[in-house]
């Protein structure tokens, strides 16, 4: 049992003093934790925290600097770090809050939530329509070159085959593609800058790396996890429609616990809440 003063008594009524736990203040002016000392320790060897770090013992109301208590005050604690210093990006997927005063950081163990299915749905959804408003205009440019070179289309004819103009067809494809690059070339810089492409933006989704929780970057969030299924789907359509039974598969997979696509598994990313 416990006595008053935060002891262990054991069965022979001899008191076992408990590790302290601590409190971590962020630069948010947050408090985290409580943490065990180890945990602490590990923190500054990764260059995460420091002796100036402002931190309380459990179960107290004073602040103090981490190098004030007696725990991280002897040779084994690390010195104080430079100013500037990045901090260490913490693993699995851990976040980290900036400490006041130095620029230090201090660990945030919380774990991002997985994006729901209802959003990254309405997501996917979001960036097929950017992707047909893309198309639009060279859509109508190819309807109206049709329509001029062919005048008994206007009048709802049908004109033989052998008969029929498509010499605006190709400057109307030129559109077309011109301006679904330019919507994927946006992707593509916003899912490597800021890990959400226009949908997730809207939905509050990111994707990052599944084992660390870094942001997915250019190889991962671009090249593999959207443009080798975009093209798989592509040769697989020359199959009786592989693709698409490809891409129904590819969406049945994020009703896993981990809510990891089939694109998320090969690239090694997931989705989470931004």
């Amino acid at each position: 049992m416990d006595d008053d003063n935060g002891a262990t008594v054991d069965g022979l009524g001899r008191a076992r003093s408990l590790p302290r736990m601590f409190m971590i203040i962020g630069g948010d002016g947050k408090e985290y934790g409580p943490v065990t000392v180890q945990q602490v320790r590990t923190w500054m060897e990764a260059g995460r925290a420091n002796l100036d770090t402002k931190a309380k013992a459990l179960g107290t109301d004073e602040w103090r600097r981490l190098g004030d208590y007696a725990e991280f005050a002897g040779p084994a604690a690390p010195p104080p770090l430079l100013e500037g210093v990045a901090p260490a990006a913490a693993p699995g997927g851990a976040f980290s809050a900036p400490v006041g005063g130095g620029g230090f950081t201090a660990p945030l163990t919380v774990e991002p939530e997985l994006a729901g299915i209802a959003a990254r749905t309405i997501a996917a959804l979001v960036n097929g329509f950017f992707y047909f408003l893309s198309m639009m205009p060279g859509s109508t440019v190819m309807a109206r070159g049709l329509l001029e070179k062919n005048p008994q289309l206007s009048k709802g004819g049908i004109p033989r085959i052998e008969d029929l103009d498509l010499t605006g067809f190709a400057e109307g494809m030129i559109w077309i593609w011109a301006g679904l690059t330019a919507v994927l070339l946006l992707q593509a810089l916003l899912i490597t800058v800021r890990g959400q492409n226009l949908g997730k933006l809207l939905t509050g989704a990111k994707v990052v790396r599944a084992d660390t929780g870094a942001p997915a970057g250019f190889g991962r969030g671009v090249m593999l996890r959207f443009a080798m299924p975009v093209g798989l789907i592509i040769a697989l359509n020359a199959f009786f429609m592989l693709g698409l039974v490809f891409l129904i598969v590819d969406y049945a997979f994020m009703f896993r616990a981990d809510r990891r696509c089939l694109h998320d598994l090969m690239a090694g990313t997931k989705v989470v809440r931004a």
